[in-house]
């Protein structure tokens, strides 16, 4: 038993010294059981000899004796050979510097790919971020000025190339793009809504020669006049009823960032034209079903069933009635309007319904003819194209986009030729009366009501901005 353990703890000297020589470089030469040539010198006796072996029994046999002799050098050679093994640096200790930014401006054509390898981002590092963005944003989305904020971890022993930690992207005033390393490796990303403070503003003044114009002395904003213009259009020829001395109120949402930076404009809360001394107000109103829909003060719809001007920013440059023809040279019915403006620009249907014709008709060219309730039609003719799906048989919402601004068939220019048929006939848009919208009748016009009120007082109490609620 005394024999075995000393054999042990010589093996195990020898793998340390294994170990130790081969850090070091130098071989240890052996007898092909893992023990040195050494080794075998101490444990195995020699050949006998005609001397008296008793002495030579001595030497090999005492335990205490052999182990002793052993024992300091086993020791040393651990030791030494602990002390020669490398100690492996963990991937957290490497980069335990200060991270630094690097901000990338997109070029004209660049890919997000492109852009993350010219700042140094190994191109499987850029791929692996590139496929987490994806999953909440686009990477083809980004456009020529956009800025690319990147982050890289130096390397604290300076071996090995930063390393790339993620990147933010910001798509617009109200929202970022974060990606960043995860710690067991790989990407993550998510798409960070900016808080909002919401605020209510009113605009208001005399119109002299458009609303338009005098919207924008007002300083309110073009979306808002925009909407102001649809809300009336229904009612309202802005070609032959706005007036001199008439006049406009409006109170409308702006939405600021925390630093004060303006992020859009929101709705039409409350609006008020005064046409030859008639003033029309309408309010924004939410109806328990969770419709939303601008009312009169008597709580109808201010929205018809049909529009009288499917087109925005046009110019009514022929009304109806007889007309010297412009191609054909003699006097002739003009049986709808023409609004002149610009190749391309959208054309609205008019109202809900059934697309009747979609396609050429002669004089006026590309041309589309919608049913609608109640017996009405309404056509829209010369177009350029029309929008995508449009067919016999589609149906199609109002204020959907149909088609776009053209001159085909008997054309001078770039114009729409609109027309309102009842029971087959043409009408003059002008002046048709419009079926009705929806009413407020019973506990939900005593709702309107209520609102009405509060809008009104609200108006009435605002100062040009104000601070009314924060929105997460």
């Amino acid at each position: 038993m005394t024999l075995r353990r000393i054999t042990i703890s010589v093996a195990l000297i020898s793998a340390a010294l294994a170990a130790a020589t081969f850090m070091m470089g130098t071989p240890v030469p052996t007898n092909g059981y893992g023990v040195s040539e050494t080794e075998v010198s101490v444990l195995t006796p020699p050949k006998k000899s005609s001397a008296k072996t008793d002495t030579v029994v001595d030497k090999i046999v005492d335990p205490v004796i052999a182990h002793k002799e052993i024992e300091t050098p086993t020791v040393s050679v651990v030791t030494a050979a602990i002390a020669a093994v490398p100690t492996e640096t963990k991937p957290e200790e490497k980069y335990n510097k200060e991270p630094y930014d690097k901000t990338a401006r997109v070029g004209k054509g660049d890919t997000m790919m492109e852009i993350l390898v010219k700042a140094g981002v190994e191109r499987k590092e850029a791929h692996n971020a590139i496929t987490a963005l994806s999953k909440v944003y686009s990477p083809r989305k980004i456009r020529p000025g956009q800025e690319v904020t990147l982050t890289f971890q130096p390397d604290s022993q300076g071996a090995n190339p930063d390393r790339f930690d993620g990147m933010i992207l910001v798509p617009d005033i109200e929202e970022e793009v974060r990606v960043r390393r995860k710690i067991e490796g790989g990407f993550s990303a998510k798409k960070i809504s900016k808080p909002l403070i919401r605020k209510l503003s009113r605009g208001a003044g005399a119109i002299d020669s458009s609303l338009y114009l005098a919207a924008m002395d007002a300083d309110v904003p073009q979306s808002v006049i925009v909407e102001l213009i649809r809300a009336y259009s229904w009612d309202v020829d802005f070609q032959r009823d706005i007036q001199k001395n008439d006049a406009f109120e409006v109170m409308y949402e702006r939405f600021y960032t925390e630093e004060g930076k303006l992020a859009r404009t929101g709705d039409i809360l409350f609006a008020s034209l005064t046409l030859r001394g008639d003033r029309k107000p309408i309010y924004q109103h939410k109806t328990k079903n969770g419709l939303i829909d601008f009312f009169d003060d008597k709580g109808q719809s201010a929205k018809k069933a049909l529009m009288r001007t499917p087109i925005n920013g046009a110019r009514l440059s022929s009304g109806y009635g007889k007309r010297r023809h412009p191609i054909l040279g003699y006097t002739k019915m003009h049986k709808g309007v023409d609004f002149a403006a610009p190749r391309g620009t959208p054309i609205y249907a008019a109202g809900d319904g059934v697309i009747e014709f979609a396609g050429r008709k002669g004089g006026y060219g590309k041309y589309i003819r919608i049913r609608h309730t109640n017996s009405y039609s309404t056509a829209y003719a010369h177009q350029s194209r029309f929008a995508k799906k449009m067919y016999k048989g589609r149906r199609v919402k109002q204020g959907q986009v149909i088609g776009y601004v053209g001159t085909t068939g008997r054309s001078t220019g770039p114009h729409l030729h609109y027309e309102i048929l009842h029971k087959g006939r043409q009408t003059n848009p002008l002046r048709v009366k419009m079926p009705s919208g929806r009413k407020l009748k019973g506990k939900e016009f005593a709702r309107f009501k209520k609102t009405k009120a509060e809008l009104e007082q609200t108006y009435a109490s605002l100062p040009m901005e104000a601070v009314v609620a924060r929105v997460q």
